[in-house]
């Protein structure tokens, strides 16, 4: 038998390429091309139809009642001349029951990702199927006003709250079967692969008692629906000079197990705040490996905006713009990693050399909901934080916290004697720390600290927008809306010269105050980002056999005294409504993930309850693999987990799901860009590899941000009278995710106490705000 030809109807869903996976195991051999709701018209594709063996509506976000929401899908149950078998999900089982005289409403108690009991009739679909525990994400159910034309096969018994919801229906001659709950979802049992593998055995049962023949594929279909899933593309510029031999990184080992990240940054100068700097710091478990940066006048830094198409590169005192031309940034910067493709170093070391810095949330948003350019008079103001910031290291210190050891590392063709001299200082100050352990270290009275201006979100606007993303929610917009805001810090520097008035100091004290395992200092002209994150966004290893790591965190709990493990799993895997946040988010990695990789996608832990430092953390490992690179280009091999990074932006526990809709509501809800908030920070190896980590627990400052202030300020914040000390100004974003479970003003204290965490680099004890009143 040839390859089964399935059409997927995505309706914009953060599912959907689950589904295109779940449907890869139920059905042998097939091919599953994906196209939008509203990508092509019914008659553009009905001529086609018959090249399909059936197809297959998803979920998405909206109503079936608004053309807008449905597209397609409401011209496919009209279908006569060229009937084929349907499969519909959730918004595909509310469109046929409302094509055929039922009725959609909204459910009393919305259910978005909570398990449900479904009751069978044990045929048709549910052959062979026993006990059933669905997913469910909806706040829209159907009922069927008579049976003429449907049937009802499954049903879920919500008591009090819903009472019977239907779960699955088919309709009596035609070939069309649909299911409410999400056979897909990681957390369905019994419902999923079961049914799907009945839908096609009922679909092959229709079809030979028809005759029914499918038309030969051709180019013309293939160049109208895309290729079959997944369709990954690499988008290089031929020609470009590649290492014709292998290189291996200049490595030197040294054992020093008291040498810190610390005592590092600043051999390489980082209590000077004039000199750019990159630390990596994992300054807390689970974290092993901290990198450090040594950059030189040379060292090249690549800057880009969003609204602009050129990139900017500064170097050795000058700064000049490439045009991106014909490409984006992402395939640009592909570009300047190809030349490495032969370089090699030592196989334990994660980080040989490449790029470290951060990635914007916006930019992460561009591919889902781009921003207007600047020539459109509605778009926003430009931002002041570039969208890529990073710097390409070609020297560095690498500490294994595991092992106790120190690689100091350069991929410079030339070495000019800072290997050994970077190893006999560093030598000389693991001696000096040994001399330290047992001696009472007497520490210096720290200076008093400024007095910081710190102005928290308008809460009553904050308020509303919790409201108004629960109607979004209601009205199934949206399963999950994970609204933001931030908070602005005004700094009077006493004395720019001394080092504790320095963003380092403040950055050690962030490091003491909430040491986290995805900690970083980056001082990047025109940014500093000071991070004590988490949270792993995605971690991928190098080729040619590359793994990618998601860690998403939902469900936070403070530790003490009386808080043990039992009680941090009673409090969140105990919790219905940490649960759901976090399934939700881990049902939007996979298909994130599967879009890229395929079918290799598996959650090798579900809520599971990890201690860090300060906090108890529930937190699920999404994991995936892509087959061996298959590309005949030098260079191509490397930027498989750069592609990936790509296309698993922006964060999806900073957005929500589905991730596209809940982009375009957080745009209308928040009115101002996150910037560098909420993005992601980390490295892109040489070697192809990768870390990045999502920013959260962080500050942000901007060079031109740093003022004078007026007389007002500068007396309120300690100033005199002959004085009138500069003020930096600092950003610190912050929010919680949203559900039909959300209490507007418990989600406004949660925000508030998530600052706290970074509020202390300000304030030595930071207290909640008063629960009136946007001031600290």
């Amino acid at each position: 038998m040839d390859e089964a030809r399935i059409l997927l109807i995505d309706s914009y869903d953060s599912f959907t390429h689950n589904l295109a996976a779940l449907c890869c195991q139920a059905i042998p051999q097939s091919r599953i091309h994906i196209i939008k709701n509203d990508a092509l018209s019914i008659h553009q594709l009905v001529p086609h139809l018959p090249k399909f063996d059936a197809i297959v509506v998803g979920p998405g976000p909206g109503s079936p009642a608004h053309p807008a929401d449905i597209g397609i899908v409401r011209d496919l149950w009209k279908l006569e001349e060229h009937l084929l078998p349907i499969f519909g999900v959730c918004l595909g089982l509310q469109s046929l029951a409302l094509e055929f005289g039922g009725k959609v409403s909204r459910l009393r108690v919305v259910k978005h990702g909570q398990i449900s009991p479904i009751v069978h009739t044990g045929s048709d679909l549910f052959a062979d199927v026993g006990a059933i525990e669905a997913v469910r994400y909806h706040s829209l159910h159907a009922s069927l006003n008579d049976g003429e034309h449907l049937e009802e096969l499954a049903w879920a018994n919500d008591g009090e709250e819903n009472g019977r919801v239907i779960m699955a229906i088919r309709h009596r001659s035609k070939p069309y079967w649909a299911v409410q709950y999400h056979p897909e979802s990681v957390r369905t049992s019994g419902g999923g692969l079961e049914v799907l593998k009945n839908f096609w055995r009922l679909s092959n049962e229709w079809e030979s008692l028809r005759a029914r023949k499918r038309y030969k594929w051709d180019e013309e279909i293939e160049t109208l629906v895309g290729p079959a899933w997944p369709s990954l593309s690499f988008s290089l510029q031929r020609g470009m000079n590649v290492l014709s031999k292998k290189i291996h990184v200049q490595t030197r080992i040294i054992d020093s197990p008291l040498l810190s990240s610390v005592e590092v940054a600043e051999h390489f100068g980082a209590t000077d705040e004039n000199a750019r700097l990159v630390l990596l710091d994992s300054a807390a478990k689970p974290g092993r490996f901290s990198i450090i940066g040594s950059l030189m006048t040379s060292s090249r830094q690549y800057t880009h905006y969003t609204h602009e198409n050129h990139v900017s590169i500064t170097y050795s005192g000058t700064t000049e713009q490439i045009p991106l031309r014909e490409l984006d940034i992402w395939s640009w910067m592909e570009n300047h990693m190809r030349p490495y493709e032969n370089i090699v170093g030592h196989e334990d070391v994660p980080f040989w050399g490449g790029f470290v810095g951060y990635l914007s949330y916006e930019l992460g948003c561009q591919h889902l909901a781009p921003l207007p350019t600047r020539r459109d008079k509605s778009a926003p103001a430009p931002r002041v934080h570039p969208d890529l910031n990073l710097v390409f290291v070609e020297r560095s210190v690498v500490l294994d916290k595991v092992t106790g050891r120190a690689y100091v590392q350069s991929i410079l063709p030339k070495d000019d004697g800072w290997i050994s001299d970077t190893v006999r200082s560093l030598r000389e100050l693991d001696a000096s720390l040994r001399c330290r352990v047992g001696s009472k270290v007497v520490s210096s009275e720290e200076c008093p600290r400024p007095k910081p201006s710190i102005t928290l979100p308008n809460r009553s606007h904050y308020l509303a927008s919790i409201e108004t993303a629960k109607a979004h929610l209601a009205a199934g917009n949206s399963y999950e809306i994970c609204l933001t805001a931030q908070t602005r810090v005004t700094l009077a520097v006493q004395d720019v010269n001394r080092d504790r008035s320095s963003s380092w100091e403040m950055y050690k004290r962030l490091r003491k105050h909430n040491p986290a395992p995805h900690s970083a200092y980056l001082r990047l002209n025109p940014s500093t980002v000071l991070s004590s994150s988490p949270e792993r966004f995605l971690s991928f290893s190098r080729p040619p056999n590359p793994t990618y790591q998601l860690r998403p965190i939902k469900g936070t709990l403070r530790k003490g005294p009386d808080i043990q493990r039992a009680d941090a799993e009673r409090h969140l895997v105990g919790s219905v409504k940490e649960v759901a946040e976090n399934l939700m988010i881990v049902d939007l990695i996979r298909h994130d993930l599967h879009g890229v990789v395929g079918e290799q996608v598996h959650v090798s832990q579900f809520c599971g309850i990890e201690e860090y430092e300060t906090v108890w953390q529930m937190v699920s490992v999404v994991e995936g693999q892509s087959s061996p690179c298959r590309c005949d280009e030098p260079g191509e091999r490397n930027s498989q987990g750069w592609q990936v990074l790509r296309h698993c932006l922006p964060p999806g526990s900073m957005t929500g799901a589905p991730k596209k809709r809940s982009v375009e509501i957080l745009r209308e809800l928040e009115r101002e860009p996150r910037g560098i908030y909420s993005g992601v920070l980390g490295y892109w190896d040489i070697g192809g590899g990768g870390d990045w980590a999502v920013v959260i627990r962080s500050c942000f400052k901007h060079e031109s941000q740093s003022r004078v202030p007026n007389a007002t300020e500068n007396e309120d914040l300690g100033g005199t009278k002959l004085g009138h000390p500069p003020l930096e100004e600092w950003s610190i974003g912050a929010g919680g995710a949203i559900t039909a479970l959300s209490d507007a003003q418990a989600e406004w204290e949660e925000m508030v106490l998530k600052l706290q965490s970074v509020l202390g680099v300000f304030k030595a004890n930071p207290s909640l705000s008063p629960p009136q009143g946007p001031t600290l």
